[in-house]
This record gives structure tokens, sequence and C-alpha cells, in this order.
């Protein structure tokens, strides 16, 4: 059998694994087949997608850089010496080596350890040792030129602040990958406003990357999972909303405001609600309505493949999704402000973050159903998830009993990847 004809049975195989129309029942074989993740990586992650990277505040100055990851490949974002901010594949062009370690620092120039090959913030090649030769032995070939053996470099969009990269060059504009209809909720957060990183937190989970993206296209199971959303109203069934995607399906926003009063009808039967719970520390609850919210509380955007920006009450914080196989991920939170924010709102959203991260009273249940979500669907290939809340079609929504949001994502998913 040739290469062309290995290529067309590996597309016939995975066209089995899904062979109903649709996006709301999905087979198990896409959270757990090795095939099916490394076609993700390739046409998604590698492919014409947009992905986050970081914040430009994390690479404040020249030589500044952070090492962080696209897919499973490395990558480091570092500011030149122009003030750009460039993201370049973590990979010598001499032997491949990964020579960049560090997750975080500031470098003069960027050298890999192995051979000392020296690449300026630009991924241009500097420097190698023994280029010449050693007395008149070795050296490099006369027809080798520094300017051919650079880094692979990335191309890259800003805006608002956030540092957005692409493997492929001929992917489309930032602003039209996000869409008309989300980009609004982008904005409003990154308007401008210089942003101050506050911390990080981190975790591996281990789930597919994709049950993370749907848990926050999920709308409908805080008010039933979270006890401290349904019994302090962050976050209820009954809640004003508002849920948008952009045309393709892949880029949505969940946008909610907080009840103030408790409809009995919603919480009658949900077993986290507990309502006699009371806190000892009331300052968890010491939400202050900011001007740009524009009236609602919460406001969850996100950009497929890789990131979600969340705007819980005052807490502020990117979560990346960097997948290590088809069954885990490492989640990534990087919490931050603005600088124009006085130190009690400063000390407010440090104090709201301890709702989120591995360890959050909120955000430790969403970690927990993901790995459970996972045993299930290893333990059983032939089992199909139901995403049937509100039908089976593809639309925005003025509520959050639905699960349109993850349907729409199946639909773009399907199309990507010929599955």
């Amino acid at each position: 059998m040739n290469s062309a004809e290995t290529l067309h049975a590996d597309d016939l195989a995975l066209s089995d694994i899904w062979p109903e129309e649709g996006s709301s029942r999905i087979p198990s074989k896409v959270y757990t087949d090795p095939d099916v993740y490394r076609r993700e990586l390739d046409r998604i992650f590698y492919g014409p997608h947009w992905c986050y990277v970081g914040l430009e505040a994390e690479v404040p100055e020249p030589g500044n850089f952070k090492r962080t990851s696209i897919g499973e490949r490395s990558v480091i974002m570092v500011r030149n010496r122009k003030g750009e901010v460039n993201v370049l594949e973590n990979r010598c062009a001499h032997r491949a080596m990964r020579f960049c370690q560090e997750k975080f620092g500031k470098v003069k120039t960027l050298v890999c350890p192995y051979h000392q090959w020296n690449y300026n913030y630009d991924g241009k090649l500097l420097g190698v040792p023994f280029q010449r030769g050693v007395k008149g032995n070795g050296g490099m070939p006369e027809d080798f030129k520094l300017e051919e053996h650079g880094l692979n470099r990335l191309k890259v969009a800003t805006k608002g602040g956030v540092v957005f990269a692409c493997f492929d060059h001929d992917v489309e504009a930032l602003e039209d990958y996000i869409g008309p209809a989300v980009l609004p909720y982008f904005d409003r957060t990154f308007d401008g406003r210089k942003l101050v990183v506050q911390g990080y937190s981190r975790q591996r989970i281990p789930g597919n990357w994709k049950l993370m993206m749907e848990n926050i296209k999920d709308p409908y199971h805080p008010g039933l999972l979270h006890t401290w959303f349904v019994t302090f109203g962050l976050w209820r069934a009954d809640n004003e909303s508002t849920l948008v995607m952009d045309e393709h399906g892949r880029n949505a926003c969940m946008i909610s405001k907080r009840s103030e009063t408790i409809d009995p009808t919603v919480t009658e039967g949900v077993t986290s609600f507990r309502k006699n719970m009371k806190l000892h520390d009331m300052s968890l609850l010491d939400i202050v309505q900011e001007p740009w919210w524009n009236g609602p509380t919460v406001a969850m955007t996100t950009i497929f493949p890789s990131i979600i920006f969340q705007q819980q009450v005052n807490s502020l914080s990117t979560r990346q999704i960097i997948p290590v196989g088809p069954d885990k991920f490492d989640f990534v939170w990087t919490h931050f402000g603005f600088e124009e924010d006085s130190p009690e709102m400063t000390d407010r959203r440090m104090h709201q973050a301890n709702l989120f991260g591995p360890a959050g009273f909120v955000s430790a249940d969403d970690g927990e159903v993901i790995e459970f979500s996972q045993e299930g669907f290893d333990q059983d290939p032939a089992f199909s998830t139901l995403c049937e809340l509100d039908g089976t079609g593809v639309e925005n929504t003025d509520h959050m009993v639905t699960e349109t949001l993850i349907r729409g994502m199946y639909k773009y998913w399907r199309k990507v990847m010929g599955i």
C-alpha cells in the first residue's frame, strides 16, 4: 500500500467514528482515539486557528520572555528592541532541541545550550560556534548562511493587550476570526486599559481538552453542580442571560446577571443548593459593580480552541487550554486586573480569585467532573453523549437551559476535522 492509499484508509477509519449526522450526540472516540487527537493537533492547533499565548503585560520590556505551548509545540513569547511581541518556536534550528526551559525570564539573546547557536528576539540566527572551523579544521560549509537558519517564527496578532499566534501565516485576521458577534464581549474587557498580572495557577486535568471547552459552553450546569453559584445567586438558571456565537459556532460568550432573589422553582430539588448556608467571611461576596460591565456580572468568552476569558463578578482571568494527549491537558490560569484599579479593587479581584483555579470553591468541581467523564468514555467506546437540551439545532439564545453552544462547537469541529 502506498502513502496515498494509507492516507485514504486513515480518512475512512476516522469517518467511521461519527457516522450519524448532526452535532448533538458525540461518540466516545472523539475524546479517546489517538488518531483523532493527532488530526486535531494538525488541523486545529497547528492549522489556521488563532491560539492564545499570553498578555503583553507578561513581557513588559525588550528581552522579557514567556514560555508556553500551542498544542504540544513549545513556543516563546518575547518582546524585541522595537517593542514588538514575537512568538518563536522553542526548537533550535540546529538539532531541534527545546532550548528554553524557564517559564519566564529576561535575556540578551536566545542561546541553545547544546551547541551555543545564538538568536535575537526576532528569531534570526546571530552566530554559530566554530563556523569557520578551528586552526583550519572543520567548520560549516562555505554556502552556509546564517539568515537561512533562524527559529520558526509564528504569525502574531495583539489586541487590547492580549497576544495570539498561529503556525499558519495565511490565517484570517484576528478580528474576523473572533467574529462580529463575539468581538464586543472581548472588547468589553480588553478595551485598551493597561493590564496588570496578579498571579498564576496551573493544573493538569486527566480529561480530553474539548471537555473544558464544553464546560464553559454549558450554561446550565453551574446552577446544578456548583453549591457556591446556586446558593449565593452568582449563576442560576433563572438569571437574566444571553448566549451568542460567531457564525461558525466555534467562538461564543455566555453573559449573565446575578440574581438578588431566589426563585424556589429553580432551586427545588437541586442538591447543591444550601438554603441555610452562611459564610463566616462575607468578603467573598463583597461585589462592586464596575461601569464597564454595563450590567452583566458574568461574561465567559471562549475563543476556540485554546482560551477562555473570564469575568466572574470582580475576578478576571484568562484560562488557557494546552493539550498533552487525548486524555489530559494543562489548564493555566492568569489572574489580572487593570493598572487603573484602586488598591481596594486589586485586593478584591485577588480575593475573589479564590473561587477559581485548581482549589477554587467553584472550579475544583469542574476539574473533577471532567476527570470522571473521561473515565466514562474510556469505559465504553460505543457510548455517545446526549447534548439535546433545547433541541438539536445551533442558535443564539436568551436563556441558560440549553446546550446549543456545545452543538455549535462540534458542528464546526466536524467540518474542520472531516469526521
